[in-house]
């Protein structure tokens, strides 16, 4: 989609950027550091939402006519937010608790232009078989999911085999609701 004005895509994350080219837009990237944490109290449901948020508002100062996208995503297991493992062992424990289980999968969007900041959380539910020991071990020492919230990425070894079923937007547990961001960025096209 061609839009009216300059469009940033604010992540540095591969899969979100291939599912923005994916969907045939125009962007450039631009990341900015932002402090990406959230008040202890927060409902789950609003946390990828206000992160998105507090990334776009890194560009309010020097945002001129362009469109700004950020998101952020989360993995949530009984009301606790799994964020990304900061080792393999974390993400070894992450996965052993996803096993056999159902958790959610987050993900907030905010577009921000002068006109206004939108910002949502789309979310789907994840139904995992469980994992074997051997299984979680191969996927975190060739996989090296340390960059990804849960642990894991839909897209790799462990979501093909292990993922029995989901409720939602496949796009979303990848990281970004391409059908959500379609819909905001409708009203700019050229």
């Amino acid at each position: 989609m061609q839009l009216s004005r300059p469009f940033v895509l604010a992540s540095g994350s591969p899969r979100r950027q291939q599912l923005l080219r994916d969907a045939d837009f125009d962007f450039r990237v631009e990341v900015r550091p932002t402090d990406e944490t959230f008040p202890a109290d927060m409902p789950v449901t609003e946390i990828p939402a206000y992160l998105a948020t507090q990334k776009a508002e890194q560009f309010r100062a020097d945002l001129g006519n362009q469109l700004v996208l950020c998101a952020d995503t989360i993995v949530v297991v009984d009301n606790d937010v799994l964020n990304k493992p900061k080792d393999a062992a974390e993400a070894a424990l992450m996965l052993k608790r996803l096993s056999g289980r159902t958790h959610q999968v987050m993900t907030g969007i905010c577009l921000l232009s002068q006109e206004e900041t939108v910002a949502l959380t789309d979310i789907a539910t994840v139904f995992f078989r469980p994992l074997e020991d051997e299984e979680i071990q191969f996927y975190v020492q060739k996989y090296q999911p340390l960059d990804k919230a849960g642990a894991y990425g839909t897209q790799e070894w462990i979501g093909m085999t292990g993922i029995e079923r989901i409720e939602g937007s496949f796009y979303t547990i990848m990281g970004l609701p391409v059908h959500r961001v379609y819909e905001l960025l409708k009203k700019y096209r050229a």
